[in-house]
C-alpha cells in the first residue's frame, strides 16, 4: 500500500462514521499529514454543518503547519456556496499546497470544478486514489446523482424452503397464540433495524401493511427512522394503520385522487402499470431520496427484479421451515458475502 493510499483509507474509515446521519450530502473523511504524521482529522456528521476539510483543519493545532502539510480527502472538494462555505477556499486560505482526492464528485455543482479550482490556485493535485473504494462508500449519492434514482435495495426474510411467509393456516394457529410468524432471530431483527437507520426510505406495498401493520422504525436500534414509502393503489390502508401516525415522513403512493396531503404524510397518484417501478423510483428522485429498502411482499419486490431496477439484495435466511406458503422472490445476482447471525444466515447480494 503506497503512502497516498494508506491515508485515503484512513479518510474513508472516517467518513463511515457519517453513514445514515449526511443525507442528502455524501460521506466525507479528510486527513491532514505534516512529515510523516496526521495532524488533523475530520468527517463530515450531517447537512448543514461543516464539511470532513472543515473539522480536519479546525483539529490542527499548530495551524503554521498547514503550509508544509498534505490535506488527504475520500471526495473531490466542493467549490460552491451551498449550506457551508466551499472547503476549495478553506484550502486555499490555509496555503494547503498539496491536496491528495479518492475520486470525482458527481453533484454538477462540483463535478471537477473543486480541482481546477485548486489547480489554478497553484496546488498540487492528485486524484484516482482508492478510487473503487471511494466510490462505494458513496454508492448511494452517486447512484442518485448518475442514474437519478435512488440505490435500491431489496430485502427479505426466507425459511429453509425458501417461503417468505405460510399460508392461512400456520398464520392462523400463530395468532390464536397470540405470536407474530418470524422467520428470523431477534439479532437479525435487530440488525434490520440498524439497516434501516443507515438508509433514508423504507417501501412496502398494500398488503404487507394489511397483514402486519408495521411501524417500519428503528425502535431496536439509535438512529433516525426512514421515510416511509407505502405502494396503496386503492386506498385501502385506513388511518388506524401505523404507517398513517404521523410520526415519521410518510409518501402514499396511489392511483386514487380522494386524498390530501396531512402532516407528514404525502400523497403522490401516478398509474400502477408495468412501469410502476420506475414510476415509483421518480417520485423518490423527486423528494430527494438517495437510498430506499424494499421491504415488501413478494408482488412488490418482485415488481422491481422483474424491471431489473435494484442494486443490492439482503436476505436473511431463517433457521424454519414453513413446508407451504409464499414463495420467496425470484431473483439472480451477485453473491458478495454470507454473515451468519447465530442460526440465521444474511446473503447480500448486488446487481450484475
Amino acid at each position: 500500500m503506497t503512502t497516498n493510499e494508506k491515508y485515503i483509507k484512513r479518510c474513508i474509515e472516517l467518513a463511515k462514521n457519517g453513514l445514515g446521519t449526511t443525507y442528502p450530502n455524501p460521506m466525507v473523511g479528510s486527513v491532514i499529514v505534516h512529515d510523516g504524521k496526521i495532524i488533523g482529522e475530520g468527517w463530515h456528521r450531517k447537512a448543514g454543518e461543516p464539511h470532513a476539510e472543515v473539522n480536519a483543519v479546525n483539529s490542527v493545532k499548530d495551524k503554521s503547519l498547514l503550509s508544509k502539510s498534505t490535506i488527504y480527502v475520500s471526495l473531490e472538494p466542493c467549490s460552491h456556496f451551498g449550506k457551508t462555505p466551499p472547503c476549495c477556499d478553506l484550502i486555499i486560505a490555509n496555503k494547503i499546497p498539496k491536496v491528495v482526492i479518492g475520486t470525482i464528485d458527481p453533484f454538477a455543482k462540483v463535478a471537477g470544478n473543486g480541482i481546477k479550482k485548486l489547480m489554478e490556485a497553484g496546488i498540487n493535485v492528485t486524484v484516482g486514489i482508492l478510487e473503487d473504494e471511494c466510490n462505494e462508500l458513496n454508492k448511494r449519492f452517486f447512484t442518485f446523482h448518475q442514474k437519478k434514482r435512488p440505490y435500491i435495495i431489496l430485502k427479505w426474510a426466507e425459511t429453509t424452503d425458501l417461503f417468505i411467509a405460510p399460508d392461512e393456516d400456520y398464520r392462523q394457529a400463530f395468532n390464536n397464540n397470540k405470536r407474530p410468524v418470524w422467520i428470523t432471530n431477534p439479532f437479525s431483527r435487530q440488525l434490520v433495524h440498524k439497516i434501516r437507520s443507515q438508509e433514508q426510505a423504507i417501501l412496502v406495498g398494500t398488503q404487507t401493511v394489511l397483514d402486519d401493520n408495521p411501524k417500519l422504525d428503528v425502535r431496536d436500534w439509535t438512529g433516525n427512522n426512514p421515510i416511509r414509502i407505502v405502494l396503496d393503489r386503492t386506498g385501502k390502508i385506513s388511518e388506524d394503520y401505523s404507517v398513517k401516525d404521523g410520526r415519521t415522513k410518510t409518501i402514499i403512493i396511489t392511483e386514487s385522487q380522494n386524498f390530501k396531503n396531512s402532516e407528514n404524510i404525502f400523497y403522490e397518484n401516478c398509474t400502477f402499470d408495468s412501469s410502476l417501478a420506475i414510476t415509483v423510483s421518480d417520485v423518490l428522485f423527486k423528494h430527494e431520496i438517495q437510498s430506499v429498502i424494499i421491504e415488501g411482499g413478494r408482488q412488490t419486490l418482485q415488481t422491481f427484479i422483474d424491471a431489473n431496477l435494484w442494486d443490492e439484495a439482503l436476505v436473511f435466511r431463517g433457521n424454519v421451515s414453513f413446508k407451504k406458503g409464499k414463495s420467496a422472490p425470484n431473483l439472480s445476482g451477485n453473491l458478495i458475502k454470507k454473515q451468519a447471525v447465530l442460526d440465521d444466515e444474511l446473503l447480500i447480494l448486488r446487481n450484475v
